[in-house]
């Protein structure tokens, strides 16, 4: 593979397939009558998990069999079938099991993937949302799960989302691998980090770069994002070039170790398990398998 990642065409959270009907969440009557609807489907979300059938496939509810709870309009299909989230406790299903999206996201079909993504980040919202900013009051659900609503001074808020770079950084043979100052000594990652007020994606790329690990990079180039959800982030993938000879001078606050691999190297430490990189589901491993050039064994 050339040096030159090309523009990420496969993100295991970024494949979603449905229309959100944004013009439908303030319609209370399309809403009661979508909510009747026999063909409507429903999952059932609890603190990230959803139920999940071997395969693996969502479990899709009735409206008539979903438990009560907060309710989020997630969109229609091409068929118009409307599809809900409640945040609610999983029902008791033979043959099925709760899973969250780390562990089946990647594998989830794309309509599947992208409802619970959907779901689950409109779950983590009204979660820790249930207070005015402003004024500390308590907020209600409106526009279909879409937007609260002030109990005190009518002040409209809507869901937050924390956009956060994430970049594979190389000098042109090797690739700069981390390992966070929190996680086990054999795991390994590209680096990543908030972009702060009134900052550009290029400069939050360059800063935690240096930040993190002392070096200098270039030729910042956006490749593609993905939704995090966990627990309301937007991740902005980058790839950026360090010139050679650089010193690395790691944040020991965030950073354990840091080094670069060849991919020669990179193959060699993924197959003996002396490293484990991210799993499929995240844009890190995409970054690390397209600059790579196939498929690397293990994650975390």
């Amino acid at each position: 593979m050339t040096e030159s990642l090309e523009a990420l065409d496969w993100l295991a959270l970024s494949r979603s397939t449905l229309d959100r009907v944004g013009e439908r969440r303030r319609d209370e009557e399309w809403l009661a009558t979508a909510w009747a609807d026999a063909r409507t489907r429903v999952v059932v979300v609890e603190r990230g998990t959803a139920l999940v059938r071997p395969g693996p496939a969502l479990v899709l509810l009735g409206p008539a069999e979903a438990p009560a709870g907060e309710r989020y309009l997630l969109g229609a299909d091409a068929d118009g079938v409307v599809y809900f989230a409640v945040s609610a406790t999983l029902p008791a299903i033979e043959g099925t099991e709760p899973a969250d999206l780390r562990r089946v996201g990647a594998a989830l079909s794309d309509r599947d993937a992208g409802l619970l993504t959907q779901a689950v980040a409109l779950q983590n919202w009204h979660a820790t949302h249930t207070h005015c900013p402003r004024c500390g009051a308590l907020t209600t659900l409106a526009s279909a799960g879409h937007t609260r609503i002030c109990t005190v001074d009518g002040s409209e808020h809507f869901p937050r989302t924390d956009p956060a770079v994430i970049m594979l950084v190389h000098d042109g043979e090797r690739i700069l691998l981390a390992s966070g100052t929190r996680w086990p000594a054999d795991r390994v990652s590209i680096l990543a980090g908030f972009v702060e007020p009134g900052e550009s994606l290029e400069q939050a790329v360059a800063r935690e770069v240096h930040e993190e690990v002392g070096v200098t990079v270039r030729d910042c180039r956006y490749l593609g994002s993905q939704p995090w959800p966990l627990p309301r982030s937007l991740m902005l993938g980058f790839v950026a070039v360090a010139d050679a000879g650089q010193e690395i001078r790691i944040d020991e606050d965030e950073i354990s170790g840091a080094r670069w691999y060849t991919r020669e190297e990179l193959k060699a430490a993924t197959e003996s398990k002396e490293i484990r990189l991210p799993g499929r589901v995240s844009i890190a491993r995409q970054l690390i398998e397209r600059w790579y050039g196939g498929r690397l064994p293990g994650d975390w």
